[in-house]
């Protein structure tokens, strides 16, 4: 059988909601990290020696009905950038943000040009950022980002083996997404914890 494979976009339908009951359940490590408000980028270089991003691509598109938000509407132009940041070469966390192109004008046209800077670090130097509402999905080991994770876990460790045992422990991914203002400029960034993040242990 032909095994799946992931191409960019990898994208992030999921059903996104506000955080609530749904984790309550949950370790309060893994809790910690998805409400978490500060930068994740500056957090994850914290727990490792070497912190470092991959671009998966990025792209000008239309924003889709399943991303579009108050402050984002359906149809509108922006770029999507997708990564992986890594601590230690171990993936951590893909993350798919949504800029609009209206938004990346002025001092923010660096954001259309980040290569494999990671976006965190250019937010969360801007005194002006502001997140607004934070939202969560769990993803499952069918999903797109799931079956990235395994790719990212066979190139690791040069096992192919080890794909399909990574599939199976599996049960979900968990991912938190806002929308942030800079300048009273939107973007959104959405972000998903793969298998051996910290966030799970």
């Amino acid at each position: 059988m032909k095994q799946k494979t992931v191409d960019f976009p990898v994208t992030l339908a999921g059903r996104w909601q506000s955080p609530n009951d749904n984790i309550s359940s949950l370790s309060d490590v893994l809790k910690d990290w998805l409400l978490d408000e500060g930068s994740l980028t500056a957090r994850l270089k914290g727990h490792c020696n070497h912190f470092t991003v991959t671009v998966i691509g990025e792209q000008q598109q239309l924003c889709s009905a399943a991303e579009a938000c108050q402050f984002i509407k359906v149809g509108e132009p922006v770029l999507v950038r997708e990564v992986i940041l890594y601590c230690d070469n171990v993936p951590q966390v893909f993350a798919r943000s949504l800029l609009p192109l209206a938004s990346l004008k002025g001092k923010a046209d660096v954001l259309a040009n980040l290569g494999e800077q990671p976006l965190g670090q250019v937010l969360f130097n801007n005194p002006s950022l502001k997140r607004l509402q934070l939202e969560l999905a769990t993803f499952s080991n069918a999903s797109r980002v799931a079956i990235l994770a395994t790719e990212l876990e066979v190139k690791h460790s040069g096992d192919e083996s080890s794909k399909n045992a990574l599939i199976i422990s599996i049960k979900e991914l968990w991912g938190r997404r806002s929308v942030f203002m800079l300048d009273n400029k939107p973007l959104m960034v959405a972000e998903v914890f793969l298998p051996n993040a910290l966030a799970y242990q």
